[in-house]
């Protein structure tokens, strides 16, 4: 797998793999401990809600997205729901 460099992720588009685009990624999440990568963060698209895609979100109202969900990180991210 080809290392991508975190700076080059912020803002990138988000998309469910079913192709709908869900936001753009705001940070990433790890588990201090272990150093693993735990969620996105994601700014919601307008009309786009947590309850309707099927995530959690933070108390800004971002999407918490499980990074076990991420399918590909090419032109968007790509995600299962």
């Amino acid at each position: 797998m080809v290392d991508i460099l975190a700076e080059n992720l912020s803002g990138k588009a988000v998309m469910g793999a079913d192709g709908t685009e869900l936001g753009d990624l705001y940070n990433i999440t790890m588990e201090m401990k272990t150093g693993g990568l735990r969620s996105l963060l994601v700014v919601p698209n307008e009309g786009i809600s947590a309850h309707s895609v099927g995530f959690d979100t933070d108390e800004a109202g971002r999407l918490k997205i499980p990074i076990s969900t991420v399918q590909a990180v090419k032109d968007y991210i790509v995600v299962s729901r």
